[in-house]
């Protein structure tokens, strides 16, 4: 990743960080969806610079993602092609886009964020288990035991753009949970219309 491109996010007395998160972050998707290379894979990644590990000694009680976004690309006209300013035109007075720069030439550490799935209602789960392992409940919630109900990750609120392509008046509401690992190495792999780097094929992003 040769280029980035900041997004710094403002919030307000009256709007919040986290649902500004939602606005802009649900922009941005539409946007690598609209500008995808191949089946959900884009050449546009995403990096949370301000990112909090919730599980380590960075915690503070400010929202987990900060209040910066950066996109990467391999050129600059990858960044410029996706016209990031006209999808977040409507979002003017809550974030401020930054000019295109080349990537600093002294990275000595490299992060690679994904999407992490959780099984957030368990008892659900467990009845659908019961009922294809022809358990009791009670057995069932015991395979459960070691998911966690509440995930510590941080999350955006998401819509789902499925249904919003069907016009439906009751969008599916979902927690897209990110994780980030650190590394000292360039990985190539393949990044998601979320600008997240896919499971199957990890790739990582400059940090600093």
């Amino acid at each position: 990743m040769n280029y980035y491109q900041d997004i710094t996010l403002l919030p307000d007395a009256d709007i919040t960080l986290g649902f500004i998160w939602q606005k802009v972050y649900q922009q941005i998707h539409l946007a690598l969806v609209e500008n995808k290379i191949a089946e959900n894979q884009s050449a546009v990644a995403v990096g949370f610079p301000k990112y909090i590990n919730p599980q380590g000694q960075d915690q503070r009680k400010d929202f987990p993602l900060g209040n910066k976004l950066r996109l990467f690309a391999q050129t600059e006209e990858a960044l410029q092609q996706l016209k990031i300013e006209s999808w977040l035109s409507r979002l003017t007075d809550y974030c401020h886009i930054k000019s295109i720069q080349p990537v600093p030439d002294n990275i000595e550490a490299y992060v690679c964020f994904k999407r992490k799935h959780f099984k957030s209602n368990l008892l659900k789960e467990a009845k659908r288990r019961a009922k294809y392992k022809n358990e009791t409940q009670e057995e069932a919630l015991q395979h459960f035991q070691h998911y966690q109900k509440e995930c510590k990750l941080p999350y955006i609120n998401m819509s789902s753009l499925s249904m919003q392509k069907r016009n439906s008046k009751a969008s599916r509401q979902y927690k897209l949970f990110i994780s980030r690992e650190t590394g000292d190495n360039l990985l190539h792999g393949e990044f998601n219309c979320f600008g997240l780097s896919k499971a199957e094929k990890t790739a990582t992003i400059p940090w600093f």
